[in-house]
């Protein structure tokens, strides 16, 4: 039997948290938070059809993006996803596929947050 069972939520560094909450709630669509506490520095949504949920917290001053952990969505297709993406002014990479294994593309959120899609 393993540790850990499921990821329970994913946090991702902001300097602001309410650009964070209209890039993750209204461009990205995951709708209204489950948990809104800017006073503490938290917004968590819920992650449709899935364990886990994405929050944004409050980053410490002099803060920098840093690509060293990734958040990888599942999308129908990377694609279309991309696309709609570019379409709602989000900066994303070229679509990459390795054959038999992945199809991905890297999307940044506005403070520079690298973030992926995978379908």
């Amino acid at each position: 039997m393993p540790l850990f069972e499921s990821i329970n939520v994913v946090s991702v560094e902001v300097p602001d948290l309410a650009e964070a909450r209209r890039f993750y709630g209204e461009v990205l669509e995951f709708g209204e938070p489950s948990y809104d506490l800017p006073d503490a520095g938290w917004i968590e949504w819920p992650l449709r059809g899935k364990a886990a949920n994405l929050s944004v917290t409050t980053a410490a001053p002099g803060w920098q993006p840093h690509h060293n952990v990734t958040v990888v969505f599942d999308v129908d297709d990377c694609h279309v996803m991309r696309e709609r993406l570019l379409a709602k002014g989000v900066r994303c990479d070229e679509v990459i596929t390795i054959p038999g294994v992945v199809t991905y593309c890297s999307f940044y959120d506005p403070f520079g947050n690298r973030l992926q899609m995978t379908g």
